[in-house]
């Protein structure tokens, strides 16, 4: 895994990726994203009813408590996923990383650094592996009350990584020595005299 600071000669532009700009990918990656939500919600609705999270049992507080914390954490949630992306970027070589939010996506991305295929790899998918099992330790412990709030803060994380998994099977196909640069806004992708691999 390796990041370089400037484009090694003999590279050329193959692809580039800005789910911003390009509503129709967009929009494919968002309906995945809520069939995810969909497929993960359902099912577990059967296994411990989502009335359970709206429960007064124990009191308006203790409900209070549940919603609050669910808002809240997704919302710290979205940061630490950039966060995440972020120290991924800087443990393999990458320099500064900025962050950001432009009305539609959080982001972190790095406007000098050119990530090889198997270090961008991990810099998409890290958030996904990194709070899913997080998220799959705290499940069990979580009470029936609390259940919704771990498992609604997984889904999100699922939903939420739909389009760091959309451009890693994107990119999946490209040869091994493609170089990513990710400014968190958009993606380009390099290749040895432009070669595609395809």
């Amino acid at each position: 895994m390796k990041a370089y600071q400037t484009l090694p000669a003999g590279y050329e532009l193959i692809d580039t990726v800005n789910l911003a700009s390009d509503k129709k990918t967009a929009l494919r990656v968002n309906l995945a994203a809520a069939a995810l939500m969909a497929v993960m919600a359902v099912p577990m609705h059967f296994v411990v009813p989502i009335g359970s999270l709206f429960s007064m049992e124990q009191g308006l507080g203790a409900y209070v408590l549940r919603i609050a914390v669910l808002l809240l954490g997704y919302i710290a949630y979205i940061v630490l996923h950039e966060l995440t992306h972020g120290a991924v970027m800087r443990a393999v070589g990458g320099g500064r990383v900025r962050f950001g939010f432009n009305g539609m996506y959080a982001w972190a991305g790095s406007e000098t650094d050119f990530f090889d295929k198997t270090a961008y790899r991990c810099i998409a998918l890290a958030p996904l592996v990194v709070w899913g099992l997080i998220f799959t330790i705290l499940l069990p412990l979580a009470s029936r009350e609390w259940l919704w709030v771990v498992w609604w803060l997984q889904i999100g994380n699922v939903a939420g990584a739909a389009g760091d998994v959309y451009v890693t099977i994107r990119f999946a196909p490209l040869p091994k020595d493609i170089l990513v640069r990710d400014t968190g806004i958009d993606m380009t992708v390099y290749a040895k005299g432009g070669s595609t691999g395809r």
